[in-house]
Order: C-alpha cells, then structure tokens, then sequence
C-alpha cells in the first residue's frame, strides 16, 4: 500500500487489545506509518543498522503532511545506508550541547549521599561564581576562560576563587565520564581547570590559625553568659567544648542524645562516618537543662522559623562586643584542639575526639574505638576549659561526680 493523504486518512483504527499497528509504504522501504488505539498516526522509518533494528519516529500526521515526512524519511534512511545512526547520531548532538546548568543539575542528582552543607556549597559557586555560565555549552569552556575567572573571582577573595574552581574541577570530571557521543567516546577530553595545577595558577592562600587564647577564655566566657539568647549561648558552649562543626552541633536532634549512656551522636559528618562522644558533667547538664524545656526535635531549634539553629552570627558579634576577643565558628574548633594538645591527650584519643581518619597507619586499622576510652580526656579538657572560665571570677567552677 503507497502511503497517501487518503490512505492515511481512511488507516482503520485497532481495538485496545491490539494497541498499535505498522502500516507500511510500497514504495519506499522502510517508510511506514504507526496507528494507536487511541487514534494517533506518526509517520517512522525502520531499518536495521550495525546488527539492530531502528525504529525512528519522525512525527505525527497533522504537523507533517505525508510527502514531507516521505522526504524526512528518506534523508533517514540515505543516512542509515551509510552506517550511520541517527539515533546515536542525535544524541551525541545533545550530548555536545549539555550546558555547564545541566551538569550542576546532573552532578548533583547522582551525588544523593552528599551532606546538605557541601550542596550547599555546590550551588553557592554555581549560583556565584558561574552564573552567567549557566547556558554556556560545556565544549565551549576553555582553559583560558577557567583561567579568566579565577583570577577575576580572586580580587574579591582568592580562598573563595580557589573553592569556585575546585567544584568546577568535579563538575567537569563527572562530565567526562557521564557524557558520550555516538561512539561511546567522551565528548570532554580534558577538564580546563587543570590549568590551574599545571601553571601553578592556584592561589597561595594561608590556613586560618585564629583562636581564642587561655587568657581570653574569662573574657569569652562572661560575654555569653549575657547573651540574652539561651539557646545561642549553649550553642557556643557546646561548640567550644565538643570541638564539633558548625553544622554538626547545630543539627543534633533529641534522637542523638542518649542519657542513660551519656553519649551525643553526630550522623552528618564531613567525613561521612557516625561520630558519638561522651558528655562531661557540665555537657550534661546543659543538655538535661535543654530538655526538659524542649519544644523541638531539635536540641539547638531556630527562634525565628522551623528548624534548626543556623545563624549564630548575632550573638558572635554581641560577644566580641562585650569580650574583645575576636573569633568565628572554626576558632571554638580550633581552640578546642589547641586545648587537647596541651593536655597531651594521646593522639588515638585525640583523633577520635576530632573524628579525624587515620591515613596510612596500619596499626589504626585494628584499633575498635570505645567511647568510654574517650570520657577521661574528654573530661580533662572541659575541667581545664571550665577552670579557666571561672579563673578570676567569684564563680569556681566544681566538677560534679
């Protein structure tokens, strides 16, 4: 039957047992049309190709007209003679046309298991850094402009330009490996940013060594007892005497916090491993203290919206006011460390305390860690902190057995 504006018109439609029938053209090979149930005709071309059947759909009748689609069909099909696939071939197009957007998006989809603070991450550099980059086809990235950027992104801040090419750094290596063309071959064959390690172009930026010193512990510690805030003022103490990150103490739920054991656990950890540590009397307490006043799953609840405890920015700002001592978040971890070390709190128990992974010590490999190895020096280093808090003040501090 040769295919015609009649033809197709009068093409029965099947019952809903048979669903679909080929009807296919005399006149040219491998032309057919494809009727539905439901009565929806789209013209197709089939033929085999490298060992396949193909099946192509070209489109419906109604948008084109049967001569067109019979050209449509032939360029197909002319195409398929000579080996090429136009499926494959329509694909790696696609493929070569995936934006620097999409890949975030893609990126991002198929790394579920990251935490909410590195997504975060993620986005802030996308949404920053890259964001008139966001239509920009991946192919047409190059090493100069990678190199453009980080040096423009550094006049504001070299550390933050450093970050923004580390996550375009694992954008692009995701990429070469996700996207293929037709062949199966990457469409990226090199990741620009790797320019930067080649030339040496990374900026040279110092580790931040800010703490809070022994002689400012009084100080500190006085200006959060007048925070008018609770749960920010807990929130530092917390902070100061577990060592814990910003995120990982100001997630912590009710579920986390075991009091019969004495333990608190952290399951969002940088470096995906579950941390559990033991409270000292003054960590307990605080924590009773919470809890009978609690009103949220949260140990640490927003004042202001639901959730958790996110902005501790306020009350930072309130106590370098009333202290004089400068500090971040990272300084209470920083200090914590500094603390344990002049404790000559041994290094095993000290890593545990930090949740710090040992790399290439075998001998760490057998050690089964125990918590109530650490509640000694984790004791230790909050009786030091405590006495140095109270150190001139009217208020000794008293362990509780």
């Amino acid at each position: 039957m040769k295919l015609t504006k009649t033809t197709v018109e009068k093409l029965p439609i099947p019952d809903d047992k048979t669903r679909q029938i080929i009807y296919r053209d005399s006149k040219l090979k491998g032309f057919a049309v494809r009727v539905t149930n439901q009565g929806a005709k789209s013209f197709v071309v089939e033929k085999r190709i490298n060992r396949k059947n193909r099946r192509i759909t070209i489109g419906s009748y109604g948008q084109l007209t049967v001569e067109q689609a019979r050209k449509e069909a032939m360029k197909l099909l002319g195409k398929m003679a000579t080996g090429i696939d136009p499926v494959a071939e329509d694909r790696a197009e696609r493929t070569k046309r995936v934006t620097l957007g999409q890949a975030f998006s893609d990126y991002l989809d198929s790394h579920r298991q990251l935490t909410k603070s590195t997504t975060d991450d993620y986005k802030r550099s996308r949404d920053g850094a890259f964001k008139d980059w966001q239509n920009k086809p991946l192919i047409e990235i190059t090493k100069d402009l990678v190199e453009t950027r980080h040096r423009s992104l550094g006049r504001t801040s070299k550390a933050r330009a450093n970050n923004a090419m580390r996550v375009l750094r694992a954008i692009f290596n995701y990429a070469m490996d996700k996207y293929d063309d037709m062949d199966g071959n990457p469409v990226l064959h090199s990741n620009p940013v790797s320019r930067l390690s080649r030339t040496r172009g990374w900026f040279r930026v110092e580790r931040r060594r800010t703490l809070i010193k022994p002689h400012q512990l009084n100080q500190w510690y006085q200006a959060t007892l007048q925070l008018r805030s609770e749960t920010a003022r807990d929130y530092l103490h917390l902070s100061i005497l577990t060592g814990l990150r910003r995120g990982e103490s100001a997630k912590m739920t009710w579920n986390d916090v075991d009091f019969e054991d004495k333990t608190i656990t952290i399951r969002e950890t940088k470096n995906k491993e579950i941390h559990i540590l033991p409270l000292t009397d003054f960590l307990l307490a605080l924590l009773l203290r919470r809890h009978q006043n609690k009103g949220s799953l949260y140990v640490f609840p927003s004042e202001s919206k639901a959730g958790h405890f996110t902005d501790p920015k306020s009350a930072i700002n309130r106590v370098i006011d009333l202290s004089n001592v400068e500090f971040c978040m990272h300084d209470l971890r920083r200090t914590f460390i500094t603390v344990a070390e002049s404790l000559d709190i041994p290094a095993y128990a000290l890593k545990r305390l930090l949740n710090h992974k040992w790399s290439g010590d075998v001998t760490a490999g057998y050690i089964v860690p125990s918590v109530d190895r650490l509640r000694e020096p984790m004791q230790r280093i909050t009786d030091y902190f405590m006495t140095e808090f109270n150190h001139g003040s009217n208020i000794a501090y008293i362990r509780q057995s």
